[in-house]
């Protein structure tokens, strides 16, 4: 079953945001990506666990860390 993991993601633009949704939108496990750039925060609904998933985002460049599960 996917979990929703929720990630901490140093975004300042709409570029930032987007390239955190391209890389997550290559994974086939990935199932949802939710982006709240005020808060900084990425939601994502994945069957792959979190330290795959961070791995994933931190590719971007940007400044990530777990949270925890939403």
């Amino acid at each position: 079953m996917a979990t929703k993991h929720e990630f901490s993601v140093e975004m300042t633009c709409g570029g930032c945001s987007g390239a955190v949704e391209r890389v997550l939108g290559k994974v086939p496990e990935v199932s949802k990506v939710d982006i709240d750039m005020e808060k900084q925060r990425v939601y994502v609904t994945s069957d792959l666990p979190s330290d795959k998933l961070l791995e994933i985002i931190k590719k971007t460049g940007k400044a990530t860390n777990y949270i925890g599960t939403a």
